[in-house]
C-alpha cells in the first residue's frame, strides 16, 4: 500500500491564458488577422496583469492564507464517485493523524470497552484495541483470539467504530474508500460498511458494502425484508469506492463510480448512523482469517 495518503480530489488546472486565448493551444492555434494579432496581444497584456495582480494578492496575504484557500478551493471539487447533481459535504473523514477522532467516533457496541457481538449468538468480542488510526487511514482488525464478552466465550477479537449519538442523516450519499480484507477476489470475514437507524428494523440498516460468502454485496433491511445482491467482480488487492445514494423510497449502489444494484422496497426515512465492523461467520462471512479492514475516508453527502 502507498506510504503516502492518496487524495482524489478531482480538481482541474487551467492557466489564464487558456481561457483568454484558446487559440494558443499547440497545434490548433489558428491564424489570426491584423486586428486578431492586436486583440491577441492586448488580451495577453491583461492576463499578464491578472496574473500578477493575482500573486502580489497572495504575497500581502501570506502563505499560510494561499494554502488555505487552496485547500478550500480542493474541498469544494469533492464529489460521489458515479452520483450526479448538486451536492453539499455534510460529513468527511480522512482519517489523518494517529488517533480516532472520537467527537465522530465510538468503539464498541451499545458499550465502551470490550462489548458484546451484533447479535447474541455472534463469534466475535468487539475490543478497542483491533481499532487503530495510522498512515492517513483507519484499521478495523480480527484476530484469532478467544475473549469473553456479554457473558460468553467467544472465539474471535474485532474491532467496530460507529457514529451513533455523534452523527446521523437522512438522505444523502455515504461513500468510502476501503481496502477489503481478502485475497484473488475472495472477501474475507465479515467486514462491513453500513448505516443503521435507532430502532432497528423498524427504521432500516444500508448495507453499503458487506462482506458474504467472500463476495462484495449490497442490502437493505427493514420490517419489509433484506432485499440485496452480490458483486461477482474483484474488490480485493487494492482501494476501491463503495457509496449508496439513500433517496426517498429508492438506493442506489455505486462501487468504483460504477452502478451496481437499485433497491426501492422497504426504504426507510428515518435517521441513520455510520458504522464500520469486522467479523466472523461460518454461514454468511467468507474465509476466516485474521485480516484488517482499511478505510481510506468517509464522506456524506446532502443535497444542497
Amino acid at each position: 500500500m502507498p506510504a503516502r495518503k492518496r487524495r482524489e480530489l478531482q480538481t482541474r488546472s487551467v492557466t489564464l491564458w487558456d481561457i483568454d486565448d484558446p487559440g494558443r493551444r499547440g497545434r490548433d492555434r489558428p491564424h489570426f488577422g491584423r486586428r486578431d494579432r492586436v486583440t491577441s496581444r492586448k488580451r495577453r497584456r491583461r492576463s499578464r496583469f491578472r496574473g500578477l495582480l493575482l500573486a502580489a494578492v497572495i504575497a500581502s496575504l501570506g502563505v499560510g492564507a494561499a494554502a488555505f484557500a487552496g485547500e478550500l478551493a480542493g474541498q469544494s471539487t469533492l464529489a460521489p464517485h458515479g452520483a450526479t447533481g448538486a451536492w453539499r459535504l455534510a460529513f468527511d473523514d480522512e482519517f489523518n493523524g494517529n488517533t480516532l477522532d472520537r467527537t465522530r467516533w465510538s468503539t464498541g457496541w451499545f458499550g465502551s470497552g470490550i462489548t458484546g457481538p451484533l447479535t447474541p449468538n455472534g463469534l466475535e468480542c468487539f475490543d478497542p484495541a483491533r481499532v487503530s488510526v495510522h498512515g492517513g487511514a483507519l484499521d478495523v482488525g480480527m484476530l484469532i483470539k478467544a475473549q469473553s464478552c456479554a457473558g460468553k466465550a467467544r472465539p474471535f477479537s474485532a474491532g467496530i467504530v460507529t457514529t451513533r449519538h455523534k452523527f446521523n442523516f437522512t438522505y444523502g450519499f455515504i461513500e468510502a474508500r476501503a481496502w477489503l480484507p481478502g485475497s484473488a477476489g475472495v472477501v474475507f470475514d465479515w467486514p462491513d460498511i453500513w448505516t443503521d437507524g435507532h430502532n432497528w428494523p423498524a427504521t432500516g440498516e444500508d448495507d453499503v458494502v458487506e462482506g458474504l460468502a467472500g463476495m462484495a454485496c449490497w442490502n437493505f433491511h427493514s420490517p419489509a425484508g433484506a432485499p440485496g445482491r452480490c458483486s461477482h467482480r474483484s474488490f480485493t488487492g487494492g482501494w476501491h469506492t463503495f457509496g449508496a445514494d439513500w433517496e426517498p423510497g429508492i438506493v442506489r449502489y455505486y462501487y468504483d463510480g460504477r452502478l451496481a444494484g437499485t433497491i426501492r422496497g422497504g426504504i426507510t426515512s428515518s435517521p441513520m448512523y455510520v458504522i464500520i465492523s469486522m467479523g466472523a461467520d461460518h454461514h454468511f462471512g467468507g474465509p476466516v482469517h485474521a485480516a484488517v479492514l482499511r478505510i481510506d475516508y468517509v464522506r456524506i453527502w446532502q443535497h444542497g
